[in-house]
């Protein structure tokens, strides 16, 4: 990776986990380039230090998946919500049975001021 010891050359891909329309339930795995990254349980966030260039982001809770095509240029920073979110049907088998599917999804964050 050429940005190892050149932080400026580097690119950053932050995600979070922290919507209030997310269960709160069952871990999301997140894969870059086809990567095991790691997981993100509710409230917490993971932020990758990588080189430039074209990536594929995944989030996946092992149900469903969701995909991300990246350009990242030296000194981007890019940031993600990631969630589970659950459909009436999905409510409705969380209370009754203890599971349900979920919807997994990633959108991006507008930078912080």
């Amino acid at each position: 990776m050429p940005c190892e010891n050149d932080t400026a050359a580097c690119a950053e891909i932050t995600i979070v986990r922290d919507s209030p329309k997310d269960t709160q339930t069952r871990q999301i795995v997140v894969y870059l380039d086809g990567e095991n990254k790691g997981e993100l349980m509710f409230g917490f966030s993971m932020t990758l230090i990588i080189a430039p260039g074209a990536h594929t982001l995944r989030v996946d809770n092992t149900w469903r998946h969701q995909d991300v095509q990246l350009e990242l240029h030296p000194g981007d920073h890019v940031r993600f919500r990631a969630a589970n979110a659950a459909s009436q049907l999905s409510w409705f088998l969380l209370g009754f049975l203890g599971f349900g599917p979920y919807h997994v999804s990633i959108e991006s964050v507008p930078p912080s001021p």
